[in-house]
């Protein structure tokens, strides 16, 4: 089967951002990849059928989300960890308030971290978070505020010149 020019095209301009999202979604480079590959795969047998090629990152990036989260509801109980138990050597982490944020976020359960990262890194509303995962849209907001609370008490405001808390987009205190 032969490659549409306009599928390479698009995967070579937007590969990198997608393992970016990837990344902040799953939690580590490594299922990012798959996100991607298998997201980019679901892609190419849907790209004659998508009425413009601005709709193909919003339908990989549902791919991807979802694709994460049916992962997490197949692995509920997975006990996820920072620290490799079998590597010797751990790479440079970044030191302060990243490490410790990054840290917060990967503790979180996987819902609620892929609620977190759909609303603050690619800024989408409930509606739109709650369609793309497939959950209510008082889902979204419960798994928000649970994960609000989780990083507030992982993350310490003080000594860090961060408020306290997190307001969204619509500028409603959450």
């Amino acid at each position: 089967m032969e490659t549409d020019p306009r599928f390479a095209e698009f995967v070579a301009e937007r590969g990198d951002a997608l393992l970016r999202y990837g990344h902040v979604l799953a939690g580590n480079p490594h299922d990012a990849a798959d996100l991607v590959q298998e997201a980019l795969l679901k892609l190419r047998a849907a790209w004659r059928r998508l009425k413009a090629e601005e709709n193909a990152e919003k339908y990989v990036r549902t791919i991807m989300a979802r694709t994460h989260t049916a992962a997490w509801r197949l692995r509920r109980r997975e006990l996820l960890t920072w620290e490799l138990p079998e590597q010797s050597h751990l790479d440079t982490i970044p030191s302060g308030f990243e490490q410790t944020m990054w840290e917060a976020l990967a503790g979180l359960p996987r819902k609620q971290r892929a609620v977190v990262v759909l609303r603050y890194y690619e800024d989408l509303s409930d509606e739109e978070i709650a369609s793309t995962l497939g959950i209510s849209r008082g889902t979204v907001r419960s798994q928000v505020s649970r994960a609000l609370d989780k990083l507030r008490s992982a993350v310490p405001a003080d000594g860090l010149g961060i408020c306290g808390s997190v307001t969204s987009k619509q500028g409603e205190r959450r």
